[in-house]
């Protein structure tokens, strides 16, 4: 467990020196993409509670990463879309990408390895 949690860490450490976006803040930016989603969409795809999720895009909003768009035919319903700025973080990391942790890349391995 202390591998995992310091495998992580050194995750978002680069994530945010890199990039300037936390772990969950990259998997916001990667759930939404080049569509509009709901946060019950995000939720869904991060795994967060609907409680994280919405800290989380208010953070990506204030980041000016995000932008919220009322539901055409529901005016209640909040969809969410990457700004520009958004667009090219999430383009510099798909291009750049990130060094995986090596005990993270690990466990990569092992799923790639050919079953017997």
């Amino acid at each position: 467990m202390r591998d995992l949690m310091r495998s992580l860490s050194e995750l978002e450490t680069q994530l945010e020196e890199t990039y300037g976006v936390t772990l969950n803040e990259a998997m916001i930016l990667c759930s939404v993409g080049s569509e509009m989603v709901s946060a019950g969409d995000i939720t869904s795809c991060t795994g967060m509670t609907p409680s994280h999720t919405s800290k989380t895009i208010r953070s990506v909003e204030n980041k000016g990463l995000l932008s919220r768009k009322l539901g055409e035919h529901d005016k209640r319903q909040m969809y969410f879309v990457l700004t520009r700025k958004g667009k090219n973080c999430l383009e510099r990391i798909k291009e750049k990408g990130i060094d995986v942790p090596e005990w993270l890349a690990s466990l990569f391995a092992d799923e790639a390895a050919p079953m017997e």
